[in-house]
């Protein structure tokens, strides 16, 4: 079982020091929702983000939802050999479940995304597909518990991402962090989690495109065996 985690994810509701502004009553009340209910997103709130720590790196939700639908729509999910988890900038987890299919409109999902923010899962009744819980990145690994983490970065060391594979499937329950943010590098307490740091192309590389490429190569080496 290959878990995946993506991690630092842009993806948190408006932070209280900027409800305030007013692009994000603006769109909240355009919405009809309380600004304090929405996600924060650098399209709509650009103007609001100038002085937020690590702007950088937050509101961009679309790259948890682009990153999702890559992942979930594989045979390696379909054949439940896969499990996907987000962990955000502020510090929630979310845990996926095979079976979800997520929203093909980025509207919708940031809609599904505020409904689990609020509630801690979604759907509201009956099991659950998505569910969110406060905690750190390494108390997910700790739950987790793998033999190995590797996280994918354009900082790591040099490395065949076939020959990665793999070493992967040697493994009972490997975990791969692969970024979601928009710009920058791994914080150190990403990095400390991880028990190596791999890069698979000479630059950086969108969240997704490492995603399917890790998957496609580890698909491909369960089909050699």
């Amino acid at each position: 079982m290959l878990h995946l985690i993506f991690v630092e994810a842009a993806l948190e509701i408006v932070p209280t020091g900027l409800l305030g502004h007013p692009s994000i009553r603006r769109n909240a009340k355009r919405r009809k929702k309380r600004p304090e209910e929405t996600l924060l997103n650098r399209s709509l709130h650009h103007a609001a983000m100038g002085r937020l720590p690590d702007s950088h790196k937050r509101g961009r939700p679309d790259i948890a939802h682009i990153c999702l639908l890559e992942a979930l729509g594989t045979p390696l999910n379909s054949e439940e050999r896969l499990r996907v988890w987000i962990h955000t900038y502020g510090g929630y987890a979310v845990e996926v479940a095979p079976k979800t299919r997520v929203p093909r409109d980025c509207n919708r999902f940031n809609s599904l995304m505020e409904q689990i923010f609020a509630y801690g899962r979604v759907p509201l009744e009956g099991e659950p597909l998505m569910t969110l819980s406060q905690m750190t990145l390494r108390e997910l690994v700790g739950k987790i518990g793998p033999d190995i983490t590797v996280a994918l970065t354009s900082h790591g060391e040099p490395s065949d991402l076939e020959k990665t594979c793999e070493r992967l499937l040697s493994h009972k329950t490997p975990a791969v962090l692969i970024g979601a943010f928009p710009h920058g590098p791994m914080s150190d307490e990403t990095i400390s989690t991880a028990d190596e740091m791999l890069s698979i192309h000479s630059g950086a590389l969108e969240a997704w495109v490492v995603a399917s490429r890790l998957i496609y190569e580890y698909e491909k080496a369960i089909w050699r065996r």
